[in-house]
């Protein structure tokens, strides 16, 4: 099993996240700036740093094309007008009642070492805390389209059939997973090439269905239309 640091990246990912749903405390706040040169490396191609995140709202060349070819391949209503695929953001399927720093909101987390029995309880806390977060049910069985960091679960013949979706760089990878809501199983029909940590628009149908794998904790599955390489005119 890969190392995580306890103190710095763990305990950083739980703060960007809570920072979702509630405002952080004076010592998350603490231990965020602490942590803040620590979580800041970038992937081998200069692309994006760990825990950069994709804007689902800034026009890409290839969030054009992705609704065109989805509105030719999607599935079809009962007057046989293809549906739409609703574009949403990470943010939208976190529950508006979850917080997921609720349960570490008085502890000290920037005065923590990796040797700090705290350190290393907090961790097993969050991490049952993570896997067990609740999904939002407005999005069960709803066409979508979201940006995310591609996280292989099988690869056959150089193509992928089935990957982990998550909301920023390095997530199950680099760090440590994503609460369960904050990733998603994607499934697609036919593998095709995708590159690990490869920024993608997807496009499908969202469940919300539960599974565990070795990378991480899934709250959702997407049955894929459509995947297509996410493209910003600002790098490179």
């Amino acid at each position: 099993m890969k190392f995580f640091n306890i103190a710095t990246i763990a305990i950083t990912l739980l703060i960007s996240v809570s920072m979702l749903a509630s405002k952080p405390s004076a010592a998350q706040s603490k231990a965020a700036e602490k942590t803040k040169s620590s979580t800041a490396k970038a992937d081998p191609h200069g692309e994006y740093k760990i825990g950069e995140r994709l804007n689902p709202n800034k026009p890409t060349k290839s969030a054009t094309s992705a609704v065109q070819s989805a509105s030719k391949d999607s599935p079809k209503d009962a007057t046989g007008k293809p549906i739409n695929f609703k574009t949403i953001s990470w943010e939208d399927l976190i529950p508006a009642s979850w917080d997921p720093s609720a349960d570490f909101k008085d502890m000290d987390l920037g005065n923590f070492n990796d040797a700090d029995p705290r350190a290393i309880s907090a961790l097993k806390k969050l991490r049952t805390a993570w896997d067990n977060a609740p999904t939002n049910p407005l999005f069960n069985q709803k066409y979508v389209r979201i940006p995310g960091f591609v996280v292989p679960l099988d690869i056959e013949n150089g193509k992928v059939g089935t990957f982990l979706l998550v909301p920023y760089f390095g997530g199950c990878l680099h760090t440590p997973p994503p609460p369960a809501n904050q990733i998603i199983e994607v499934q697609l029909e036919q593998a095709q090439v995708i590159k690990t940590m490869e920024p993608v628009w997807v496009s499908g149908q969202l469940d919300s269905v539960r599974s565990q794998t070795e990378l991480g904790t899934a709250g959702y599955r997407l049955n894929a239309v459509k995947v297509v390489p996410y493209k910003e005119s600002s790098r490179r």
